[in-house]
Order: structure tokens, then C-alpha cells, then sequence
């Protein structure tokens, strides 16, 4: 009898280990990334109840698999950790999925503002645009345009008198409206700035159509309120879907949605209770607009529910370099139009305002992603946190993250070391925009030493890369090129020091990414016990030729082990 227990005591316990031991999949036969130290390389990886169970030898993984676990040989393909989006506008890009299209070459075909006037009307003869429907495009680049200026309101007009028509700027800082869409807004030529924005006018005081910073977005929200129709939640779930499935196509498994406004926040909140999110979704709501409700906010801090947290709060305390609205200490290599040779743009907070609103938030030991283009603006954040340091009020824990970073310089790397704050680079901005920074933004010198992540890199200072979409579409492959190359759209190479690895780049969007919104526990990169987020590219970015890194393709996105998007 002894010896019949003891025989089925040890059955159990090898049917127990088995079943411990046995994996849902096993990726193998290609290279596999961590996105560790060490080991930086392995040949497999073993999942199971969406973790990653092992990482390793082939040999050894084939000692926790079964007759039911997925074999999925990569074929020579390579397998990273899933991409993570620290700083884009998710809700941003749904709510303008609608809008026509306006962006120029890479991503779009409308180079001029013949193009512009064109598609606009396209669109509105092909869809059959009532005559008093309001109509928004979104993306135009003065940048890359070839006139190299905003359009006007008169060139708005020539497309419709009875279409309110507005087009944002592709950096989401600046519209321009026609005359219909001004008097659909109630602005006149008497209209007075709002806090934080300006109305452009012509040499004579009158209303020229332009609006910047916070005129341009309050009236995107009033025009958003007034074309609302009685299926517009549905449409705008809808929306917030197709969204996620674009993000999910490049490769992103956890997607940062910067800036929540309005109604926003209760579009995401339904979407998770409704178990409508593949990926993990991160919101930091504009603490200005939502600073009356922060108490209802503080549960919510930092605790994913249904694939859903509140990562903190956003400020955006100045504008956009491309758009000529950023701060700078130094005037504009070439001003804007209607502006002096001395223009600087313009700031959003006084100090006073920015230091109370981060102490409560400091305080309430919660933290904040701040937008920050010109170098005024860095000053400015780098002096107020500095403020709250010195009073104990910010811990380097908090992990405050400046956004953009653009027009950085070289004093500012050891203060923001000091500071122990996250810069957050924009780096596609050399590929897109270096011609027009170097040109007309800038000059040589302040363009050169935009996107400093080599300074930072050698500083100690970790560091991410952002797509900020959908100001870009939400492509983080391209930001990785232009981190790592540093060439403009004409070839130019621009500040050449501060080029990074293609590794490193790669570490800025994983496990340096998991770092910043407090999740290198869990993502990151292929670690034991850490999530099974996951994405599979046609070819080895560290091996190829990085001019063409942005050639590389996303085949297959995996969160918590299960396959989210698939190329087709």
C-alpha cells in the first residue's frame, strides 16, 4: 500500500510540474531581441498566461512545451518587445479620423495650397456636402509646402461661403478658418485674445482667419459641441477603435493618449468598461481644463482597470517650433508673418501658475508630462521644478517627463540630470522638419542640437522617443531612424553628434518607455514575469543598413501573448 501511495503521490507531482511547466507558445527560429543588457540576444521565448515564462535556449524551452502549445517558428523574422507610445494623442487622432486629410508628402500628397483648396473640394463634390455643413481638415505643413506659409482665409473662401471650413495645422497648435467658420465661432475683427492664444490678424486689425495655441483648440472644441448628432457616441467609439487598430499596425501594445480633453476621458472610461481595448492605454488629462475634479482623478492614478490608467496630468506650456508659436529666448531665424524680426513666440503659464498647479499635483505625489518646444519654455519648467525640489515638494520618483524638448541647449542636459526629470524626444522632427528648423526655424546652430539624445546618453540621463500622432501617424519605426541617422528630407545631416545607435533608439521605445510611465516591472523588454507584449518586424533593425530602417515592416503585434494585429 505504501508503495501504490507513494507511486501515485509521485505521479501527481510530475503531472503537477507538467502542467506548470507547459507552454501556451514558443517563439523560435529567428532573432529575438530583449532589450536587456544581458542577455541582449536569445533563441527563444516561452509564454504562458500571457507572461513571458522563459527566455533562453532553444534547447531548454522545449522542456516546458506540450502537445498543446503553439510552435511559432519566425522564419528569419525578428521579435522585440512590443513597441510602448510615451507621448501621442490617441484621442486626438480618433476625433480626427473624419477630417480630411491634409497632410504632405511623406505621409499625404497635399504640397501646396493648391493642393489644399483641391482636395477640399473633392472632397466635399464626392461626399455631397450640404452647403451649411461645417467641414475640418487636418495635417497642412507650411513647412513643406511649397508657398512656405500658412493659407489665408480669402484662399479658404475661394473653396466655400456657405461651408464653414476650418484646417489645422500638422502640428495641432494652429488652424486657419474661412469667414464662415469665424462667424460660426462668434469672432470678429473686436474679438480679444483668450488666455494663452492669439487670433492672427492683417496689418489692418482684422481677423485673418488664423487661430494659435488656445484660440485654435477652444475653437475645436466649440465646433466639435455644435456638429454633434445623435449618433456621434457611436461614431466616436467607432472612431476610437479604428484608432487602436492603427497604433496596433505599428506595433505599439501600450498606446499614451497626452492631453485628454473634454469629453475624452468618459469616451476612454466607456470604451474600458465595455472590454473594448486590446492594448493598454495610458491618459494624462490637460490639468488645466480638469483641475476642479482632480479628487475624482486621484483613485484612478496609476491602476489599470479593464486595460485602462491615469498616468498623471499634461501641461503644455508653449507651442509648436514648425508652427512658429514655441518659446524661444532668441528670436526666429525668419518670423512669421505679421510678426517682428524680435518675435519669440509666446509662453502659456506665467510661473505663479505653473508652480501652484505642479505643487498640487507634487504634492498629491502624482506626476506631469509638460510640453516644452522652445528653449524659454524648458527654462521655464527646469526653474519652476527646480523650485519644488528645493522645497521637497518633487522627488525625482515622480518621474515628471518633459515633452518635445526641441529646441534644447547644452546648459540644459546636466540641469535636467540634476533634476532627475525624463526628457521625451520628438525626434522625427530632423527627418521631417530639420530643412525648414535650419532654414527658417532656427538656423544651423539651435537646429543642430535639436533632439539631444546623445548628450543625454552620455550625461546618464534615460531618455525616450515619442511619434506624438497624430501630428505624425503614430510611427515609432521612423523615429528610430531619425534618432539614429539624423538626415532632413534633402539629405542634410543635422548635428551629427548627437546621432544614437539603433539599439539605443530601440531601448527609448521599450524599456526606457516602461521606465517612464512606471511600468519596467511588467513591460519593456523579454524578461521572465514580465508581460507577453510583443511584436514581430520583417528584418533585424541592429543589422541592416540604418538608412533603411524605415523600410522595416510590422507583421505581427502580441499583448499578454495573444496576437492583436496581424498584416495581412
Amino acid at each position: 500500500m505504501k508503495i501504490l501511495l507513494y507511486l501515485s503521490i509521485s505521479a501527481l507531482f510530475i503531472s503537477s510540474c507538467q502542467t506548470q511547466k507547459s507552454a501556451e507558445s514558443l517563439y523560435f527560429g529567428g532573432t529575438i531581441l530583449t532589450m536587456e543588457d544581458s542577455p541582449l540576444q536569445v533563441e527563444a521565448v516561452v509564454v504562458k498566461n500571457g507572461k513571458i515564462f522563459f527566455a533562453g535556449s532553444k534547447a531548454e524551452a522545449d522542456h516546458h512545451v506540450n502537445s498543446k502549445t503553439k510552435m511559432i517558428d519566425l522564419n528569419g523574422k525578428t521579435l522585440l518587445p512590443g513597441f510602448i507610445d510615451v507621448h501621442g494623442h490617441f484621442t486626438s487622432r480618433a476625433g480626427l479620423i473624419q477630417a480630411i486629410d491634409l497632410f504632405p508628402e511623406p505621409y499625404g500628397t497635399v504640397n501646396s495650397i493648391k493642393d489644399l483648396q483641391n482636395t477640399i473640394r473633392n472632397f466635399i463634390k464626392e461626399h455631397k456636402i450640404p452647403e451649411s455643413q461645417p467641414i475640418i481638415g487636418n495635417g497642412y505643413d507650411d513647412a513643406i509646402m511649397v508657398e512656405h506659409r500658412h493659407p489665408t482665409k480669402e484662399e479658404l473662401d475661394a473653396i466655400s461661403t456657405t461651408n464653414p471650413i476650418i484646417v489645422i495645422h500638422t502640428s495641432g497648435h494652429a488652424s486657419v478658418a474661412n469667414s464662415a467658420m469665424l462667424k460660426l465661432l462668434n469672432l470678429s475683427d473686436s474679438s480679444k485674445d483668450p488666455e494663452g492664444g492669439h487670433l492672427g490678424r492683417d496689418k489692418n486689425g482684422k481677423l485673418n482667419g488664423k487661430l494659435e495655441e488656445n484660440a485654435s483648440f477652444k475653437a475645436l472644441l466649440t465646433i466639435t459641441e455644435k456638429m454633434k448628432t445623435g449618433d456621434s457616441k457611436a461614431q466616436a467609439m467607432n472612431n476610437l477603435m479604428k484608432a487602436q487598430e492603427e497604433w496596433l499596425s505599428y506595433g505599439q501594445t501600450t498606446i499614451c493618449d497626452g492631453r485628454t480633453m473634454g469629453e475624452s476621458v468618459g469616451l476612454l472610461e466607456q470604451a474600458a468598461a465595455e472590454h473594448l481595448f486590446k492594448a493598454d492605454i495610458v491618459y494624462f488629462p490637460d490639468y488645466e481644463y480638469f483641475k476642479k475634479d482632480l479628487d475624482v482623478f486621484k483613485p484612478k492614478y496609476m491602476k489599470y482597470k479593464n486595460h485602462l490608467k491615469l498616468g498623471g496630468f499634461k501641461f503644455s506650456d508653449d507651442g509648436s517650433p514648425q508652427g512658429k508659436t514655441a518659446w524661444l529666448t532668441q528670436p526666429y531665424l525668419v518670423p512669421p508673418e505679421g510678426q517682428s524680426k524680435d518675435y519669440k513666440g509666446f509662453p502659456i503659464f506665467t510661473d505663479e501658475t505653473l508652480y501652484e498647479d505642479l505643487k498640487t499635483l507634487f504634492q498629491n505625489h502624482i506626476t506631469a508630462q509638460l510640453h516644452v518646444n522652445g528653449d524659454a519654455a524648458i527654462d521655464q519648467a527646469i526653474r519652476v521644478i527646480k523650485r519644488l525640489k528645493d522645497e521637497n515638494i518633487y522627488t525625482p520618483e515622480l518621474r515628471a517627463t518633459l515633452i518635445h524638448v526641441q529646441n534644447s541647449r547644452p546648459d540644459h542636459i546636466q540641469k535636467i540630470k540634476e533634476l532627475g526629470v525624463i526628457p521625451s524626444y520628438f525626434s522625427t522632427h530632423t527627418y521631417l522638419w530639420g530643412d525648414w528648423h535650419y532654414s527658417s526655424v532656427f538656423g544651423p546652430e539651435r537646429a543642430s542640437f535639436i533632439s539631444p539624445a546623445n548628450s543625454a546618453l552620455n550625461a546618464g540621463i534615460i531618455f525616450t522617443i515619442h511619434h506624438d500622432a497624430p501630428v505624425t501617424p503614430p510611427d515609432l519605426i521612423t523615429a528610430v531612424y531619425a534618432a539614429v541617422n539624423r538626415k532632413t528630407r534633402s539629405g542634410r545631416i543635422l548635428g551629427p553628434n548627437e546621432r544614437i545607435t539603433t539599439l539605443q533608439a530601440l531601448k527609448a521605445i521599450t524599456i526606457n518607455a516602461a521606465y517612464q510611465l512606471q511600468e519596467e516591472k511588467t513591460k519593456g523588454s523579454i524578461k521572465e514575469g514580465k508581460l507577453a507584449d510583443l511584436v514581430i518586424l520583417n528584418q533585424n533593425p541592429i543589422s541592416i543598413d540604418p538608412e533603411k530602417i524605415r523600410s522595416i515592416i510590422v507583421l505581427e503585434t502580441i499583448k499578454e501573448g495573444i496576437p492583436v494585429y496581424t498584416r495581412k
